[in-house]
């Protein structure tokens, strides 16, 4: 059912490009969310739609595809998958560093695009997922840290042991309904005074 499917950007200066990979992609289910045929409009409109992919042309007026992917880096907004005319080694050296998630080369096949925007859309959610876990794991190891500071603290200002320093940091946290990581940042600025 077209329309319900992961939400796509085209920006293409050739409007027969975009027309053609419109149609291709809302057979297949997806949603194109916007188009357009320039980089700055193209730019407006994905921060507006925030969509799962975004596909560009290389050659895109006002600024180019490779311009428009590191942007779209920059504000983490989707993967993006770069049309280009040809196979060029330059041109993917110059992409390497980029938020290009993969190639095209035009003329665009149908199986091609719809087997690459699948893959880049599923490589770029487990990407997400990962980086979610990195992020949870720093947060966990930045509130261990500051829990056994404070404990250290306790340990040493009342003389007790690190098991009875940890529960007296528990029932706080459970009296006031605060995180250990916050009871441990109070514990720590009380002590810098």
């Amino acid at each position: 059912m077209p329309g319900f499917g992961p939400k796509i950007f085209i920006g293409s200066a050739d409007r027969s490009l975009r027309k053609r990979l419109k149609q291709i992609l809302l057979r297949q289910g997806y949603t194109v969310v916007g188009e357009e045929n320039d980089g700055p409009a193209s730019l407006r409109v994905i921060r507006r739609v925030m969509p799962d992919l975004v596909i560009l042309d290389w050659d895109l007026p006002g600024m180019s595809g490779l311009e428009l992917a590191k942007i779209i880096e920059e504000d983490r907004i989707a993967p993006v998958l770069l049309l280009t005319p040809t196979w060029e080694k330059e041109l993917f050296e110059m992409a390497k560093d980029s938020w290009v998630f993969a190639f095209l080369v035009k003329p665009i096949q149908e199986g091609h695009l719809l087997s690459t925007a699948s893959f880049v859309i599923n490589t770029y959610a487990k990407m997400k997922e990962l980086e979610n876990q990195v992020n949870e794991l720093k947060e966990t190891l930045e509130t261990r840290k500051l829990v056994e500071k404070a404990k250290g603290i306790i340990m040493k200002r009342l003389n007790v042991s690190e098991t009875d320093a940890y529960k007296l940091m528990q029932k706080k946290s459970m009296d006031k309904s605060i995180p250990m990581k916050q009871v441990a940042k109070i514990i720590l600025a009380i002590s810098q005074k």
